[in-house]
């Protein structure tokens, strides 16, 4: 984040003498980016940062990817999944490129380690489920349709809470950069003298969620911490807690963004998908598709229009509302539309969207300029019939030859419509 922060003790001015209770020093660490010259935080460690050991490899996290040559839309259903593993090791990576990597978590169980994602900035979408994120940074307490972006290097535990007797598992999905770029706000929500979001961002310094305490644990043991780097998994042991920051500040840190917290952009005609551009990073962007108003010209036409992707592939994820017109979507979908391919309404969506006026869907969508490929966990979730479900009667009741529509919008749709193109 470009916005100036602190939170707990700090010394008057930077490298200069901060000293413990017991006359000791802290030990300063600057947590910068892109060689000194990005967004930076300087923080303060109870123990020299630098006093680790074990340094072991423990597993691969290189995707092994397939059909690399075969393009072709495809629909995933998410939901079947069974809980696995914990927040990082339950991670099961769908789709990736040289930029990024999207995947989805049902966590089984807690995490009894810290994690550094070594690799790159961590966009983790909470579908559902409650919990605490302790970073080296401080408290982030998330819950459903939370945004967390964690930036890289950030050692953090994330603990979920217990779900209600009849609520669904936890349940995240994960889009992280592996091309050493991060994940931030689009640069034309901001201002460029001060970096103020300007008054046509969809959101605002205010609907962030920063670090709070606690923050500092102070003490002694034996604490592991595993680095993801170089497609490999490690192992690194602290002889004492490694979330022991006294203090810290500046402009790299994590945050939290509710989706909820998302103000549409809307249009007398169809609007095209940067409205909902939410987060970017270098070759992708991270959309929020959220309940709105639709287009209010008299002969709008209210679902998308059809379209190529000439220069990007889509991934939705499918998070909540009425799927009826997108043929077997369901809570938990994720679609897969490769750039090249037309896309748009499926047969009869038009029809029936032309008296709504509202949209309640809601949906995470990361655009990449480069061609995603899958994994073989992709595949096993594919539906193969979906490639042809944009067959059959897109206009139902026009006559032939005049170009006149007979039948009567369904009234089933009332005043809401479907829009997932």
């Amino acid at each position: 984040m470009p916005h100036y922060m602190k939170l707990g003790d700090l010394p008057r001015k930077r490298h200069i003498q901060f000293r413990r209770p017991d006359g000791a020093f802290y030990s300063e660490e600057v947590f910068g980016t892109k060689g000194f010259v990005g967004p930076t935080s300087t923080l303060y460690h109870i123990h020299p940062p630098t006093q680790v050991s074990g340094w072991e490899p423990l597993y691969s996290t290189k995707p092994e990817y397939v059909e690399t040559g075969v393009m072709r839309m495809r629909h995933l259903k998410t939901m079947p999944r069974r809980p696995h593993g914990d927040p990082v090791t339950g991670r099961v990576v769908l789709f990736g490129n040289a930029d990024c990597r999207i995947s989805i978590c049902v966590p089984a169980e807690p995490m009894t380690y810290h994690y550094k994602n070594g690799m790159g900035d961590e966009c983790l979408f909470v579908h559902f489920g409650s919990g605490v994120c302790r970073t080296m940074f401080g408290t982030l307490r998330f819950g459903p349709k939370d945004y967390l972006i964690i930036p890289k290097g950030t050692i953090y535990q994330m603990t979920f809470d217990e779900p209600e007797p009849g609520d669904p598992d936890p349940r995240l999905l994960v889009i992280e950069t592996v091309n050493a770029s991060h994940i931030a706000p689009p640069p034309r929500y901001l201002s460029k003298e001060t970096s103020q979001f300007l008054e046509h961002a969809p959101y605002c310094e205010r609907d962030l969620r920063l670090p709070q305490t606690p923050l500092t644990f102070d003490e002694e043991g034996e604490f592991e911490v595993r680095v993801k780097a170089l497609d490999q998994m490690h192992s690194y042991h602290y002889h004492y807690h490694p979330l022991d920051v006294v203090g810290w500040d500046g402009c790299y840190y994590p945050y939290i963004f509710n989706i909820d917290d998302f103000a549409p952009i809307t249009g007398k005609l169809h609007m095209p998908p940067p409205i909902h551009q939410t987060f970017e990073a270098h070759n992708f962007v991270i959309c929020s598709f959220c309940p709105r108003m639709l287009d209010w010209h008299p002969e709008a036409i209210k679902v998308p229009y059809n379209h190529s992707n000439i220069d990007s592939d889509e991934v939705l994820y499918y998070v909540e509302g009425n799927f009826g017109s997108r043929r077997g979507i369901e809570v938990g979908s994720i679609t897969a539309h490769p750039q090249g391919i037309p896309h748009g309404p499926h047969p009869g969506t038009i029809v029936a969207s032309l008296t709504a006026t509202r949209t309640e869907e809601l949906a995470v969508m990361c655009d990449t300029f480069r061609p995603l490929l899958p994994t073989k966990e992709a595949l096993e979730l594919d539906d193969p019939a979906y490639p042809a479900s944009w067959q059959g009667e897109h206009f139902p009741g026009l006559e032939s030859g005049n170009g006149r529509l007979t039948a009567a919008p369904d009234p089933k749709a009332g005043d809401t419509a479907d829009t997932w193109s």
